[in-house]
């Protein structure tokens, strides 16, 4: 068994993921699904070949060191995936993520039109936000594939690790990853804005100096795109000036509320038929309004204005899963689960 095979099965089973874990058969996920293959558990003597099959000097070194690692590797010419490695009981184990081929339309990924709204705007933060499996990476680089078919423009991106590689269209298209061309975010962060960029695209806003540098280049004229780790618009607003001290939220907020164009908060549910997955946005635009609230620290009432901002484009993530419900395409169950105020889905659907 090498990391080639299971690759090759991973697709010809059209599953998302592969799981390595000791004493199991390789694991996959399929649909939304984990289903355990045919064949011999994983001896703890094949899990770490695996592990250690594809990695360079400084990539081992960081195993070693760290216990943990995260690195992009291709498979034949256009196939890349995402492989994180990590430690039990001693033995490292995978966890596989497969890349698409191509970034699909917004269509394909019943992404809303407003995505493509802010893909254009010349300026500011987007922030595409979910917890981990639902897709930010997808929209991230769709929004990059997009710019990068209607603007002569060049487009940096720094990630952690690369899972699309962007051919130039009518863009200029670098992408850096990490402990490949840069150590961290934030010092590759500083570095990109000597580098004549017109888009910034962060892999993961992930500590409050990256966030701090991001928010700087998209208010000196900057398009930057970043994903963040919350579960919907309203909490990525508190994650980011909560992550700073108490003496640098107001200069944060201020500067958050200038930037902002808009969330893309993402939920990846299962479809109705059980076949797929389907995705839920949540959608807030950096309108006057929802900019106000920031600026003076009167967050609790950003949902408020999310309920009322439709002529905007705006969405709650409730008023998506019942769209999505009364659409056939998830289950009652599913949409009153995820909902933030579940009696607005029991009214509604009355």
């Amino acid at each position: 068994m090498n990391l080639e095979t299971l690759f090759r099965s991973a697709r010809k089973f059209e599953a998302s993921d592969i799981h390595i874990v000791v004493g199991m058969p390789a694991i996959f996920r399929v649909g939304g699904q984990i289903t355990v293959a045919r064949g011999d558990p994983v001896t703890p003597e094949a899990a770490r070949a695996l592990a250690y099959e594809r990695l360079n000097s400084v990539q081992k070194g960081i195993l070693e060191r760290d216990w943990q690692l995260c690195f992009s590797t291709m498979f034949g010419q256009i196939d890349r995936a995402r492989v994180t490695i990590y430690f039990r009981n001693g033995c490292p184990e995978l966890s596989i993520r497969l890349s698409e081929p191509a970034v699909r339309s917004r269509e394909e990924l019943n992404l809303p039109a407003l995505v493509d709204a802010f893909a254009r705007k010349t300026n500011g933060l987007v922030i595409i936000t979910g917890p981990t499996g639902v897709g930010k990476t997808t929209t991230f680089h769709y929004m990059i594939d997009r710019i990068n078919s209607e603007f002569s423009k060049k487009i940096v991106t720094i990630e952690d690790p690369i899972e699309y590689t962007h051919a130039a269209k009518r863009a200029v298209v670098v992408q850096q990853e990490m402990f490949t061309d840069f150590h961290g975010f934030r010092e590759a962060l500083v570095h990109v804005l000597r580098q004549d960029p017109d888009v910034i695209g962060v892999g993961e806003m992930r500590d409050p100096e990256t966030m701090y540098t991001a928010l700087m280049a998209a208010e000196t004229g900057h398009l930057v795109i970043a994903t963040l780790h919350t579960p919907d618009a309203v909490l990525a607003m508190h994650r980011i000036v909560s992550a700073f001290p108490e003496g640098q939220q107001s200069e944060v907020r201020y500067m958050l509320a200038n930037s902002l164009q808009g969330v893309i908060a993402q939920q990846l549910l299962p479809h109705a038929q059980g076949a797929r997955r389907v995705l839920c946005c949540e959608l807030m635009v950096g309108t006057q309004g929802i900019r106000h609230h920031i600026r003076e620290n009167t967050t609790h009432k950003l949902y408020t204005e999310l309920q009322a901002g439709r002529r905007h484009g705006m969405i709650t993530m409730d008023h998506a899963l019942l769209q999505l419900y009364q659409r056939g395409e998830i289950t009652y169950d599913t949409a009153l689960g995820m909902a933030r105020e579940p009696d607005t889905i029991k009214k509604r659907s009355a």
